[in-house]
């Protein structure tokens, strides 16, 4: 046993190449033949330790697992299972993780499994919990993670710092979201966030999103640390770390300043791949650098027509998608889209993400009209009451504006607008915005001094976390609004769905007789930061 934990030992260790060349060496020596001999005969008279270190060993360096030599050894485990103590039982579901499902590993796994069941509440030691918690995976039983989860906030107050690193990759392998777990964990990391490397910074970001995570605190000293050690890490990194913050939604302001500034000083770094991610990042978290804005914009533009010549049409059509999200018309590549779509390449009949497609070329389409220096505000804008209906979760709303308004005649729902855009409900007022104007008698002329507001209830998901930020899709619907003459106010659902039937109404009169409720100037995407 000593000797194969040896060799697993130095061979780890190797490089991928050196493995290939090794493990050819040590299958083909003549000492290592017997070895295995020798292990096949003294399998039964092996104490626990040397059994399942010397399986553990035998797995890693890659002994095929149909071998008698493998299959014995699992088969042994099973018959010395409840003889195993808790670092044994560790190893081995540990070992265990690394066979395929046959009939021996199986059974060993649901033995395992029950053996982990009664000795939980004896394990005191974080390290067995977390590799137990990681080898078992998801296809634990509830009853066993929660089980697992009480054993950990046991002993939460020796968590050390590496511990806390590896506890969230456990909890991503088992697919079980323990707050409190997460918060310690958490919290541990923020303390030593300078000691933790770029893989493992970006590891704790994914881990944070497979399991549904938000930690302001904790992705703010991520980006607060990268921000003020920007000079250590190449563009690359500091893209992988924008890129891993945009899934979580999370928008790291001063990052993406340093990060635009890197970008316009040196943008050979951009190759097509790069290009995207950076254009899908700052769309989506809504986000216009400060300062030279508008030297960002045209570095993105020309790096974009540059590779026009071999670029795909679905890159084409996300790149284009994302500039005119943040409110900028790459005008020679818009003129490209528009060539293929005019020549049906752009939409084949059997692509899957068809529908997906559709939505952002309309949305670009939108922008080339809305976002034009030419477009002016329409005086009448035709709208179409598409259901008198609403939906369950905007029923508190319309009887709140009942309620405040005194009749439905006094605001108008579900809103079809032209550029397909939708809203919830529709409120005219008069130009001093006292007065709320029946629909009806505003309805079939046009009167520039009719003030319109856009009521749109919308997800958590909508805004960047932690704020009050809108992301990429709700701004450009919001900027748009503005452009047809609607003065736009978002209203959190959630937190609107909490409220009294009361405290409901008198939000809503806040909303719309309150003067610092909107401002009357339009907001762009570029105002608002």
């Amino acid at each position: 046993t000593n000797c194969l934990t040896m060799i697993w030992k130095l061979f780890k260790h190797l490089s991928e190449d050196q493995q290939r060349y090794e493990k050819q060496l040590i299958f083909e020596h003549p000492t290592f033949v017997k070895l295995c001999q020798q292990l096949l005969r003294d399998a039964r008279r092996m104490t626990r330790g040397d059994l399942v270190f010397s399986l553990h060993a035998l797995v890693n360096l890659g002994v095929p697992q149909n071998t008698l030599l493998v299959q014995t050894l699992v088969r042994v485990c099973q018959e010395k299972l409840n003889q195993l103590d808790n670092r044994c039982i560790s190893v081995l579901a540990t070992t265990l993780a690394g066979l395929d499902k046959d009939k021996n590993v199986s059974a060993l796994q649901a033995g395992l499994q029950l053996l982990v069941e009664q000795r939980i509440p004896n394990i005191r030691d974080i390290f067995i919990l977390q590799n137990l918690m990681k080898c078992l995976g998801k296809d634990v039983p509830v009853f066993l993670k929660k089980k697992l989860e009480m054993a950990v906030l046991k002993e939460i107050d020796h968590l050390t710092f590496p511990n806390a690193l590896r506890m969230f990759l456990a909890l991503v392998a088992m697919n079980y979201c323990s707050i409190p777990i997460l918060n310690a964990c958490s919290k541990k990391i923020q303390e030593n966030v300078h000691d933790v490397s770029f893989r493992h910074l970006i590891l704790i970001l994914e881990a944070c999103y497979s399991l549904q995570y938000r930690n302001i605190k904790l992705f703010s000293a991520v980006a607060d640390y990268v921000n003020s050690t920007a000079c250590l890490w190449d563009k690359r990194q500091i893209m992988l770390f924008l890129s891993a913050f945009e899934t979580l939604g999370f928008q790291p302001s001063e990052l993406m300043d340093v990060f635009a500034e890197k970008v316009t000083e040196d943008p050979e770094f951009l190759n097509l791949k790069n290009l995207l991610i950076v254009l899908r990042v700052y769309s989506r978290l809504n986000y216009i650098p400060r300062g030279e804005k508008h030297l960002f914009f045209e570095t993105l533009h020309n790096c974009l027509n540059k590779y026009l010549p071999q670029i795909s049409n679905t890159e084409l059509l996300k790149a284009v998608y994302s500039l005119c999200m943040l409110g900028y018309l790459p005008h020679r590549a818009l003129d490209e889209l528009l060539q293929k779509d005019s020549r049906n390449e752009l939409l084949l009949s059997d692509d899957l993400y068809k529908e997906q497609k559709e939505v952002m070329l309309r949305a670009v389409k939108a922008c080339m009209e809305l976002d034009s220096p030419s477009f002016t505000k329409p005086a009448f804008v035709i709208t179409e009451n598409s259901s008198s209906l609403v939906s369950l979760n905007l029923r508190k709303a319309q009887e709140a504006l009942v309620e405040l308004l005194g009749d439905e005649n006094m605001f108008q729902q579900n809103v079809q607008l032209p550029y397909k855009y939708h809203i919830d409900f529709e409120i005219r007022m008069d130009s001093a915005r006292k007065k709320v104007l029946p629909i009806s008698a505003t309805d079939d002329h046009a009167d520039s001094s009719v003030q319109r507001l856009a009521f749109l209830f919308v997800p958590l998901s909508a805004f960047c976390v932690g704020t009050t930020h809108p992301q990429g899709k709700l701004a450009m619907k919001k900027r748009h609004l503005n452009k047809l003459g609607y003065h736009v106010i978002l209203v959190l659902n959630r937190k609107f769905q909490e409220m009294t039937n009361e405290d409901a109404v008198e939000f809503l009169k806040e909303k719309i007789y309150s003067e610092n409720a909107f401002p009357f100037s339009e907001v762009t995407v570029q105002d608002s930061n």
